[in-house]
């Protein structure tokens, strides 16, 4: 159900915040942004109250070390009751991509998350968590 309510004021400084993200965001209106911004909300609070979420967590290294993958596993088989699955990607003759999709508590898998990236030789990682209800 969609509920439309007049008389939403901002100060001039927070109108132009707003209309930058908008745009940086390629979001059709300043309402689509809002609504993307309370919903953001609402999902980092969950997470906060340690709620079941779901996420996945990126990791990307050089595929030519191979303790990587060996502790990746290790650390997964670890937390198997959060692990859903996971994937590999080939980025580049030496670049590699692993995305590893979770449920669980939000505490977890950020736990999972944090160990994972912690791997010595992950050159990027980041977990993306979203509401599982």
């Amino acid at each position: 159900m969609s509920v439309s309510r007049f008389g939403v004021s901002l100060d001039e400084e927070l109108l132009k915040a707003l209309d930058a993200y908008v745009s940086d965001n390629s979001f059709a209106n300043r309402s689509q942004a809002i609504r993307h911004l309370i919903e953001k909300n609402m999902v980092e609070e969950k997470w906060k109250c340690d709620n079941i979420v779901a996420g996945a967590i990126v990791l990307v290294f050089n595929n030519k070390k191979k303790d990587i993958l060996k502790k990746s596993s290790e650390i997964q088989f670890e937390y198997s009751n959060v692990v859903l699955s996971t994937q590999g990607f080939y980025l580049s003759e030496i670049s590699f991509m692993q995305i590893i999709a979770v449920k669980g508590p939000s505490r977890k898998l950020t736990e999972i998350s944090d160990k994972l990236i912690g791997i010595k030789g992950i050159q990027h990682g980041k977990l993306v968590m979203s509401k599982a209800d």
